[in-house]
């Protein structure tokens, strides 16, 4: 056979393979239909909508049999504290936020006055989430969702969300305007289309709710959302401290809650000498140790969860909660975050399942060493005789292996 031949024979061979996927893809498209027609969803509007459509095999997150898992490299969760919380980009954005506090000084006073939920986080949300975009700038939403729901490891999750974006259209928006995130969330605060049908508001009063460019509608309904989650109103996100030198960095989850006077009693110092009101001395507070033993210390009461139910991540909350703190007019960090280096993924999964397997660790192997993967880890760490400050490195991970 000659070379051209093998070249045919080959292209001939992958494209009936990818002819059998587009098939399958297809049948499954046409599984939703009835789903779609249920939540209001016309056979045009459904038709026109997955006519054409392809996976997008490029995605992260996808379980595609034989090939290796592309996994989410968001910023949040594959860096350390002093590459996402770098103080020049905190400088950039309250600059930024600033002037957009200015800007709509009256619309964030109504929505606090209203909802409940005070402009500068709202702020920093936005910041976070577009980097103050007026227009997201993301990937076809129905594409990535419909893609998610047929090859992903959320299938379930996403076929909801597939169907409330279809229903979104049905609704009148433009596709061109549903960009997304891999994860489907849209916006210029992100919301997932799900979540759109709950908290979305029109609050510029034009007779429709605009997430994508109306910065109003956009502001209020992450506000409404974040009242939906838990959010009290006239309550600090976070309150940064000292700790004392004897500090159980283990004792860092959500389950270890103090009211925080008691906090105080115990010897974690607000930072910058701050006086605390009789209020917020009764809040009760969990502690939050970002980089275990090093870095800032934290009293994180009820919002800061509710931020984290927004997108958990804890480097994500610090990020909107401290610049929320700098729009207002707040100092930058008082104790400087340290240089660790961050394990890989992998391995951040590996001493997730050694920890488990010692009955330390409960939570899902996800490669991300939040609030309970660090408290197991300083759990291993004083069962073992070694020094405790609940940060993974390799050091660790090696002492486990053997």
């Amino acid at each position: 056979m000659t070379g051209r031949a093998v070249f045919i024979f080959v292209w001939l061979l992958l494209s009936a393979v990818s002819a059998r996927a587009d098939a399958a893809f297809d049948r499954w498209l046409q599984s939703v239909w009835p789903d779609a027609q249920a939540l209001g969803v016309s056979r045009a509007t459904f038709d026109a909508a997955v006519r054409g459509l392809e996976p997008d095999y490029s995605l992260p997150d996808l379980a595609i049999p034989g090939k290796p898992e592309k996994q989410p490299q968001q910023p949040e969760f594959v860096q350390t504290p002093t590459q996402y919380l770098r103080e020049a980009a905190f400088q950039a954005f309250t600059s930024r936020g600033k002037e957009l506090a200015a800007q709509y000084r009256d619309t964030l006073a109504r929505i606090e006055r209203e909802i409940g939920v005070p402009g500068n986080i709202l702020l920093a949300i936005w910041a976070r989430e577009s980097g103050f975009s007026r227009e997201f700038r993301g990937q076809d939403a129905i594409r990535v969702l419909a893609t998610q729901a047929y090859l992903g490891k959320r299938k379930d999750f996403f076929r909801n969300e597939f169907l409330h974006a279809l229903k979104i259209l049905q609704d009148g928006v433009p596709r061109a305007d549903m960009r997304s995130s891999w994860g489907g969330a849209m916006g210029l605060t992100q919301f997932l289309p799900s979540e759109f049908y709950k908290y979305a508001v029109d609050f510029d009063g034009n007779g429709r709710v605009d997430i994508w460019r109306s910065v109003p509608d956009a502001l209020a309904s992450a506000a409404k959302q974040l009242v939906g989650k838990g959010w009290r109103t006239g309550e600090p996100w976070a309150i940064e401290v000292h700790a004392p030198a004897n500090a159980d960095c283990s004792i860092g989850v959500p389950e270890v809650i103090k009211p925080v006077r008691e906090w105080v009693r115990l010897g974690f110092v607000p930072a910058y000498g701050r006086k605390l009101s009789s209020a917020e001395l009764a809040l009760d507070a969990s502690l939050l140790q970002p980089e275990g033993s090093y870095g800032p210390s934290f009293l994180a009461p009820k919002n800061y969860f509710v931020l984290k139910d927004y997108n958990f991540s804890d480097l994500y909350v610090l990020f909107v909660g401290h610049l929320s703190d700098r729009i207002a007019g707040g100092k930058p960090f008082e104790t400087p975050w340290s240089k660790n280096a961050q394990l890989k993924t992998t391995q951040v999964e590996t001493m997730q399942q050694r920890l488990a397997a010692l009955g330390l660790y409960k939570d899902k192997i996800d490669g991300k060493a939040g609030m309970l993967t660090r408290a197991a880890l300083g759990a291993y760490q004083k069962k073992n005789g070694l020094k405790v400050d609940c940060w993974p490195t390799a050091a660790v991970l090696e002492h486990m292996r053997r």
